[in-house]
């Protein structure tokens, strides 16, 4: 294989890795979402507002996606402040899915 071919292909697999990240970050802040909405209150004590600012680190993408796309849907935002909220929601995702990544590699 020439070093021209071998550099595509390096390419390739590293933008692999980016999308297979950043999905499994989406998917995993999904989970996250749904299963909060699912068994918790709305947080009154000190440890249950914890709790819930833990969860929203992982959980944060999704809700961000969900509420900016409502927002564009309502026509109550504009498709910049949409576009920047995806934006944000993909790279957050893409680091929930690096930490998960790196995880699964350490064990």
């Amino acid at each position: 294989m020439t070093t021209r071919v071998w550099g595509a292909v390096v390419k390739v697999h590293n933008f692999l890795i980016f999308l297979f990240a950043m999905t499994g970050g989406f998917a995993a802040s999904g989970i996250a979402a749904n299963t909060y909405r699912l068994v918790a209150r709305k947080p009154e004590t000190g440890g249950s507002k914890a709790a819930y600012y833990v969860v929203m680190v992982v959980a944060g993408p999704s809700v961000l996606f969900d509420n900016a796309a409502r927002s564009w849907r309502k026509k109550a935002c504009s498709a910049l402040a949409f576009w920047l909220a995806a934006a944000l929601s993909a790279y957050w995702s893409f680091i929930i899915g690096l930490f998960g990544l790196s995880i699964a590699l350490a064990i």
